[in-house]
């Protein structure tokens, strides 16, 4: 509809007065449109106005054909009032009816999290992983819950890098790229611990192969002696323990040995974050390839399937 987009020009200007009068306008044409009422409740909420986005959005997620967008903008909308008793409720009323949807699992553990129920955020976060292992958001909160309650050295190296690998090129990205790097440097001062009574047989699996490279630590952790543990623990792993525990990341980093673009990978991942300068003269020095893994990275999209979190 014209006056549709009309209204999301002025949305993307920041003109929500105007956007919430063309799509006021929309209405009266089509009032049991469900997406211009929505529209109309996030112009609102963008305008600061929670009580009017209020007032449209709350019919919305009682009805039956209530989408996961409805249950994101009710949240936020809840979120921006400081109604988290409200927002809680809304998050918890769209998982019951969309149980496998990664956004609203991460939007609902933030909230827990904000209302000090840290035990009940990494679950929502962990669930969201286990449902929608594609969500990228489920990984960033979850690496640095883990990592920031010094909990699960092995999770905050898995999770932190799969999420760079879903979503590579954010402000995000390079935040759990410092992670990532802590996490290691961790794990080889102070060992893998972990919030579980019982070990998870994934987790001491990654771990003995991890802990088979020590051998690589005389010069400390440095992206280069990175991309040597790595390698190596990926020649372990596919001996040992790759049949048993299929893992999408391990079998992406393997193909980039194998193609030659591991090292350039590698430096990436790490160098921007250890030593910016180092970082700088390598790509300078070694330019082909970092063009070449910069094209595969851009041309690829990366997936981790189901049934891997081993959890």
């Amino acid at each position: 509809m014209k006056l549709q987009e009309t209204a999301k020009t002025f949305t993307r200007q920041g003109d929500y007065t105007n956007a919430i009068l063309v799509l006021n306008r929309a209405a009266s044409l089509s009032p049991n449109d469900p997406v211009i009422q929505k529209e109309i409740a996030y112009n609102y909420f963008l305008n600061g106005d929670y009580d009017q986005a209020v007032a449209f959005i709350k019919p919305l997620t009682e009805k039956e054909d209530a989408d996961v967008q409805t249950f994101q903008i009710a949240g936020n909308i809840y979120k921006g009032k400081n109604d988290l008793k409200e927002c809680l409720k809304t998050y918890k009323k769209g998982i019951k009816k969309f149980p496998n949807s990664g956004a609203l699992h991460f939007e609902y553990g933030e909230v827990l999290l904000m209302d000090h129920q840290r035990d009940e955020a990494i679950e929502q976060w962990e669930t969201g992983i286990d449902v929608d292992p594609s969500y990228s958001g489920n990984y960033y909160h979850a690496a640095k819950f883990y990592a920031f309650n010094k909990m699960n050295v092995v999770r905050t190296i898995l999770y932190s890098e799969i999420f760079v690998n879903l979503e590579s090129y954010t402000i995000r990205t390079t935040e759990i790229k410092d992670y990532l790097l802590k996490a290691y440097k961790m794990y080889y001062t102070s060992g893998p611990e972990s919030a579980s009574k019982k070990p998870i047989a994934f987790e001491t699996a990654v771990g003995e192969s991890l802990n088979k490279q020590k051998d690589q630590l005389s010069k400390g952790i440095t992206t280069e002696s990175l991309t040597i543990i790595r390698t190596r623990f990926l020649l372990d792993w596919f001996e040992n323990s790759a049949e048993k525990f299929p893992y999408r990341l391990f079998e992406q980093q393997q193909f980039l040995v194998r193609d030659g673009l591991f090292e350039a990978y590698n430096q990436w991942l790490f160098g921007p974050v250890n030593d910016i300068v180092q970082y700088q003269q390598w790509t300078t020095i070694n330019n082909k390839k970092m063009a070449d893994f910069s094209y595969y990275q851009k041309n690829r999209v990366f997936k981790m399937p189901p049934g891997q979190n081993y959890k």
